[in-house]
């Protein structure tokens, strides 16, 4: 077993290793670990395809800790999971935000201050498990709709938030088109939201926004589910399923 980590930082390795895997020698094992860059999956599609599986590595879930409460707080990162205090917890959340904005974000080809990526950032944390209206935070963030789709469509494909999907069919009801927003990680969301205790957390007008994303990030983990397979289903006139109901067809 041969692993490599920061692989997104070498992409020179990915004809490399088609070319290895290719020999299939007996016992040949490669470990390939790095940031979900679009230059890291770019690579491995158009290298390793038909070569390798991607498996996402996601924080502690549900059934991972003991502690329920503490990870809705903290979150699952294990830097925030296992800090001493919920101060430590939260100082390395904050530093991880600048590190994945300043650093991060840049490799991925996004041209954009830290600074005015964070106030979005901070913009989508008081969304939160609301449906999203582009054109709206087009206009408070002072972009067009179409950047500020393209932007939350980066933070949904390096795992941050996800967009929850709506089911709509053929009836009369004006039913909701616009997917729903979660952040995925509730440590997150709360460092964002400026909250850095339970007590901060229970008196916050968005703590049942912030349950109902850590429930549904519990449930899809727990079933396994993908993407395509997590629906919410609503009505202009307020007819909705809970958002973190899903639709499994066996």
């Amino acid at each position: 077993m041969i692993v490599i980590d920061e692989v997104q930082l070498s992409p020179e390795l990915f004809p490399v290793l088609r070319v290895l895997v290719d020999q299939r020698v007996k016992n040949r094992r490669f470990l390939v670990l790095g940031s979900a860059s679009g230059n890291l999956l770019r690579q491995s599609s158009e290298s390793l395809t038909g070569r390798a599986a991607l498996y996402e590595l996601t924080p502690f879930s549900h059934h991972e800790v003991i502690g329920l409460e503490r990870l809705w707080l903290r979150g699952g990162f294990p830097r925030a999971w296992l800090a001493r205090t919920e101060a430590d917890a939260f100082s390395w959340l904050r530093q991880y935000v600048t590190t994945f904005l300043e650093r991060d974000l840049a490799s991925f080809g996004v041209r954009v201050p830290s600074v005015t990526l964070r106030r979005f950032w901070m913009m989508l944390a008081h969304v939160h498990g609301q449906v999203l209206n582009f054109s709206e935070l087009g206009r408070a963030f002072g972009a067009d709709h179409k950047t500020v789709a393209s932007y939350i469509d980066l933070l949904t494909a390096t795992f941050m938030v996800r967009q929850l999907q709506p089911w709509f069919a053929n009836v009369a009801k004006r039913q909701v088109k616009a997917p729903k927003l979660y952040f995925r990680d509730p440590g997150l969301l709360h460092t964002l939201l400026g909250i850095g205790s339970r007590t901060a957390l229970d008196v916050h007008p968005l703590v049942s926004a912030s349950w109902e994303g850590f429930a549904l990030e519990s449930v899809v983990r727990e079933l396994g589910l993908g993407p395509t397979e997590c629906f919410f289903w609503s009505t202009h006139a307020g007819a909705e399923l809970n958002s973190f109901s899903v639709i499994v067809d066996h």
